[in-house]
């Protein structure tokens, strides 16, 4: 009888063993199986505590997949990232799962087979029902030939930073900022002290000089980028009067420091009281607001012609040439990380706009913006926003037009030489290019 009992208690547990066995194949044969573990690059382009932010989303997704783990790489900038995984990939390397990289980056990607595109995944999210959430302003970095390559993540426009202490001293008005290139200008004669203590304006010009160089050109009615990815337009007149004006700042009204201007140390300037204007990133504005002793302002950059500002920031790739059984695993996470909550969140401890309309809607974010008006302004913005400048061989593209403003704020060239150099550059590399 006991020996029976035995047989019965043996059998149950091989049958109990078989069907966990079995349920394990089943969990495994899905895209997700409990080993995945991706490995995630991401670029720090704005002071303020990302990694830790970074870490603690990674910690959220991993509790909420418990078969999925994510590697974090602090990559350095987004040259560095591109570089790494252009790197890895000519090596005959395994690139990362997913990387935040520029939305600018995308014909380049596309050109060297870097990535690889999310149309199937998004068809089973929702399609336009799913995308229609994101502001077409950022999902517009995502789309070529056909296809949607990624999502956007940490993006922003620059903007106008100023202390409206500053401006009350000076008989301005603290509630708004200048409404064009005209009015900065008169604004930071009156903030810029005779004893160079304070500047009436610092605009960064080293790093990414072309982005800024973006706000003169489009505030004045036009835009550095063609109607095609191997086209460009830099040597316009607009172009050419939009880079006189930034170089006019220094040479001609003495209300900015001459020379390259450091992107880092704008932020540091700006709250030492050494410049009373800046403009920087609105991903910078959850950094300034916290160590700021002042009333700190926001408003828009300018141009000749008023409000304009290209967009920027990182979209989330994923990579080509990832496992296959990594794929749809990668793609939760990239879920995650566009998601309405945690763009919200992003957005509030960065100062970087939210890239899903719906995360202005959530409760987080209504009460940050009613302690923190400054952070709805960027999104307010994106109606003055155009394309940031995006071209096969984006980097070297950028760094033609980036050479030239320089150039010319160093005296070492004329506006109209400078970029017409930059054009004919440019159309030379362009010119192996179909479209």
């Amino acid at each position: 009888m006991e020996s029976a009992r035995w047989r019965r208690l043996l059998v149950a547990s091989a049958t109990t063993a078989l069907v966990v066995t079995l349920s394990a194949c089943g969990a495994g044969a899905t895209a997700t199986p409990s080993s995945v573990a991706l490995t995630f690059y991401y670029p720090v382009a704005v002071p303020g505590p990302i990694t830790q932010l970074i870490d603690g989303y990674i910690s959220k997704f991993e509790q909420q997949n418990p078969g999925i783990t994510v590697k974090p790489v602090l990559s350095g900038g987004y040259p560095d990232t591109l570089t790494k995984i252009e790197t890895t990939i000519k090596g005959g390397g395994t690139p990362p799962d997913v990387a935040v990289m520029l939305s600018t980056d995308l014909y380049s990607l596309v050109d060297s087979n870097a990535i690889q595109p999310l149309d199937s995944q998004i068809a089973a999210a929702g399609g336009d029902t799913y995308l229609s959430d994101f502001y077409p302003a950022f999902l517009a970095n995502s789309r070529y030939q056909g296809h949607i390559w990624s999502l956007p993540f940490q993006r922003s426009t620059p903007v106008l930073f100023y202390n409206k202490d500053m401006f009350t001293a000076a008989g301005l008005d603290p509630s708004t900022g200048p409404a064009n290139y005209q009015e900065m200008v008169s604004d930071a004669q009156k903030l810029t002290k005779p004893d160079g203590s304070t500047y009436g304006i610092e605009i960064s010009s080293d790093g990414i000089p072309y982005w800024l160089f973006q706000s003169f050109v489009i505030g004045g009615g036009s835009n550095v980028v063609g109607s095609a990815p191997n086209q460009v337009n830099f040597d316009t007149p607009q172009a050419i009067q939009a880079l006189q004006d930034f170089a006019d700042l220094s040479a001609k009204y003495h209300v900015m420091p001459s020379g390259i201007l450091q992107w880092a140390n704008m932020p540091n300037d700006f709250v030492a009281g050494k410049a009373a204007m800046i403009w920087h990133s609105s991903g910078s504005l959850a950094n300034i607001l916290k160590q700021a002793k002042f009333n700190v302002g926001v408003s828009y950059t300018v141009g000749e012609n008023g409000y304009g500002a290209p967009t920027g920031g990182g979209n989330l790739y994923m990579l080509k040439g990832i496992p296959a059984s990594h794929q749809a695993a990668a793609w939760k996470f990239i879920q995650f990380m566009s998601s309405t909550d945690t763009q919200a969140d992003w957005s509030i401890n960065t100062g970087y706009i939210a890239a899903r309309q719906s995360s202005y809607q959530t409760a987080a974010m209504k009460a940050y913006i009613a302690k923190t008006p400054q952070a709805a302004v960027a999104p307010a913005g994106l109606q003055y926003a155009k394309a940031e400048l995006a071209a096969h061989d984006n980097a070297q593209i950028q760094k033609f037009l980036g050479d030239a403003v320089q150039a010319v704020l160093t005296g070492k060239s004329t506006p109209s030489a400078a970029l017409a150099t930059a054009q004919q550059q440019a159309t030379q590399l362009l010119s192996t290019f179909k479209n």
